[in-house]
């Protein structure tokens, strides 16, 4: 009878430590967002493990609405680029409400003076963008070229030294597209096609 009374106390405990253990888990969900000092592209990444509508709101540093959408999520969340171009440089808190709660993040929106060696032109034929450098004291950059719908279509690095240019072809380009050319400091010139 002591055996019994002790096994069942003993399962007791270990039932009461796994629930106590599966209340605490933390939320699965999380949001980044991320900027670079002079870009106008903002991008948001939420993780979640249950799909479902999520609201977005973009607040300035007046707490005043800017911006509000919402989706519908797969079961692992979503990357979601936002363009700023429109807005005055400043702080704004980017917000994301699901079923699990409410997160949010602020962040600075600021210019960084343009790369004023750089020049993006559109040549010729649908599709095809010169990209020219001009007097670089031999830094690297990186180019990034996303379509209309904010996808990234081509990134590359490339050591510049002195005047540099490049042709490049955008397959199946219909509509807009943006080049973010950043230099080794981090700053960024954005062309809007």
């Amino acid at each position: 009878m002591k055996t019994k009374s002790i096994f069942l106390a003993a399962l007791l405990v270990v039932s009461a430590a796994f629930t106590v253990i599966a209340k605490d888990e933390p939320r699965a969900a999380g949001m980044t967002v991320v900027t670079a000092k002079g870009s106008e592209v903002v991008k948001v990444f939420y993780r979640t493990e249950n799909a479902g509508k999520v609201r977005l709101n973009i607040y300035n540093a007046d707490n005043n609405v800017v911006f509000s959408d919402t989706r519908n999520t797969a079961n692992n969340g979503f990357i979601l680029p936002l363009n700023f171009s429109a807005l005055p440089f400043g702080q704004y808190t980017i917000e994301l409400t699901d079923a699990a709660g409410t997160i949010a993040e602020k962040f600075n929106y600021e210019a960084a003076g343009a790369i004023n060696n750089i020049h993006v032109a559109k040549i010729g034929e649908e599709g095809k963008f010169l990209l020219s450098v001009s007097q670089n004291d031999g830094e690297d950059i990186n180019v990034k070229i996303f379509d209309g719908f904010n996808n990234l279509v081509h990134n590359d690095s490339k050591q510049v030294s002195g005047d540099f240019a490049q042709v490049y072809s955008i397959k199946n380009f219909t509509g807009s597209c943006t080049f973010e050319v950043t230099n080794s400091s981090g700053v960024t010139t954005v062309v809007h096609f």
